[in-house]
């Protein structure tokens, strides 16, 4: 059984929200603020997250959240101008629903996140990258990477030749609303350099970042 976290201050649609997803086949847990989540986002496997709680705007807080542990975020909210869309998706985000909506809509949304990614692999220089399990390996034994060094390794092995500037990768991974620091880029990329000696990863000075294609890679 899949358990769904909502994050959500409104206790009528808290409520029937989670009796929405308990009859179908779901395990809903509920806060109605932040500082209740940390101790339920281990055991979800997807966040419904509401954008607007009593206590602020939540997106100020999911960069920590996803530390903890990489999960599927979707921003359920009144707010429907598209920068406020956009601000949602780069703060990590995966999907952004508008208030209203029809609980059937959500509900495919949720599936369609959980949906398994199969046995898709990604392999350079002998790093073989599970994106399913989310795990990396290098001479058959598994490398521990934080969500957020797994991300950036799977961006790279994804664009390799590609140079990508410190902002842009700031942007994908991080989003610039919680890490303003490009040094937060530097930072992951020497921890990778560290733990994957074998990654070819160029510094262009004054710019960025660019895996160099393996010319076998698959």
């Amino acid at each position: 059984m899949k358990t769904i976290l909502l994050i959500e201050d409104d206790a009528l649609l808290g409520q029937g929200l989670v009796s929405f997803f308990k009859s179908h086949g779901y395990q809903c847990l509920w806060v109605q603020k932040a500082p209740d989540v940390n101790a339920l986002w281990f055991k979800a496997d997807l966040v419904i997250l509401d954008r607007q709680l009593d206590d602020g705007d939540s997106l100020q807080h999911l960069s920590d959240w996803l530390l903890l542990k990489a999960l599927p975020v979707i921003v359920l909210t009144a707010r429907v101008d598209v920068a406020q869309r956009v601000e949602g998706l780069m703060a990590g985000a995966k999907d952004y629903m508008t208030k209203p909506f029809a609980n059937e809509e959500l509900l495919a949304r949720v599936i369609s996140q959980l949906r398994p990614l199969g046995n898709t692999n990604l392999n350079y220089a002998g790093i073989e990258i599970h994106l399913g399990e989310r795990q990396a390996k290098l001479n058959n034994e598994y490398i521990s990477l934080k969500p957020k060094e797994f991300q950036l390794l799977v961006l790279l092995v994804q664009n390799q030749g590609r140079v990508f500037h410190r902002d842009e990768l700031l942007n994908k991974i991080w989003g610039y609303q919680a890490f303003p620091n490009t040094r937060t880029v530097d930072n992951h990329v020497l921890r990778l350099r560290q733990k994957l000696p074998v990654l070819n990863i160029e510094t262009h000075r004054g710019v960025g970042y660019r895996l160099v294609k393996e010319s076998h890679s698959k």
